[in-house]
């Protein structure tokens, strides 16, 4: 498969409100791209697309929300009818949900799943007839790292990131003898507000949760810039797998090689460093 060529092409970026996808929608801009952005909020959605067409780039705006089928069924045909075509997709939209298991409903974890992981899975399905259409074209899902390894109080986000993972790869399989490529992206602590942004269960006791956040946000430490010029370094060499940050590398080898004690070993060393 030749290397994909961002320049010119029209590329699609959910989530572009905030953090990584508006590192993304960015860079892409600078590379030379059309974009098609979309996210939940209008007016960061606006913000991103006005600094976007600062760089000359040719942007339409998309304000929906992920969990909405019918929103994403008829996207693809608005955005072709606006841009003549879709190259390239990047499925980045995504939320976070505070609380283990015993203390969410289902309602909340039938929530994050309808977003983390129908979302990029019914925008694959809605686009991939538009992308068969191209010489070349390219998928990035955005995982996790905790679609490598899965820490506790995560349960609802480690079962959407995981299974994003398991779809892209066999997506990956079943288009190896296609133009186009599946790059599956796993960050580590990047530096947005995803945490900070959490839902809340009803009844969850708010000092421990902010208690946990704090502790979280510690480990973000990646700029959004960096993540997004790696992913888009790894699209255009048609990369399977792009791991951001140390964390992640790190993660990513202690669970290969101690698949049933790395949580262990990761907890001390967590403990350790915010010591």
């Amino acid at each position: 498969m030749k290397p994909f060529a961002i320049r010119g092409a029209v590329a699609v970026v959910t989530g572009a409100g905030g953090g990584i996808g508006r590192a993304l929608a960015l860079d892409l801009a600078a590379r030379g791209a059309a974009l098609a952005l979309t996210d939940r909020d209008p007016q960061t959605l606006a913000e991103t697309a006005a600094a976007c067409r600062a760089q000359g780039a040719d942007v339409s705006e998309h304000a929906f929300d992920m969990a909405d089928a019918h929103a994403i069924a008829a996207l693809p045909e608005a955005i072709v009818a606006r841009h003549g075509r879709a190259d390239l997709l990047i499925n980045n939209a995504g939320v976070a949900l505070g609380g283990e298991f015993d203390q969410i409903g289902l309602d909340d974890f039938e929530w994050l799943m309808a977003i983390n992981f129908w979302g990029p899975v019914r925008m694959c399905k809605a686009f991939m007839p538009h992308l068969r259409q191209r010489p070349a074209a390219h998928v990035v899902n955005i995982s996790s790292l905790f679609g490598l390894i899965a820490p506790p109080g995560q349960t609802a986000y480690c079962a959407a990131k995981f299974g994003l993972r398991g779809f892209s790869e066999s997506l990956r399989h079943e288009l190896d003898e296609t133009e186009i490529g599946v790059t599956v992206v796993h960050p580590g602590g990047v530096r947005t507000n995803i945490a900070n942004n959490a839902r809340i269960p009803a009844g969850l006791n708010s000092p421990d949760l902010a208690l946990q956040m704090q502790k979280f946000n510690a480990f973000l430490t990646t700029d959004p810039k960096d993540a997004a010029r790696q992913i888009l370094d790894g699209v255009e060499k048609r990369a399977p797998r792009v791991l951001i940050g140390s964390d992640a590398r790190r993660g990513d080898r202690l669970q290969r090689l101690m698949p049933g004690r790395y949580w262990k070993i990761m907890k001390k060393q967590a403990e350790k460093a915010l010591q």
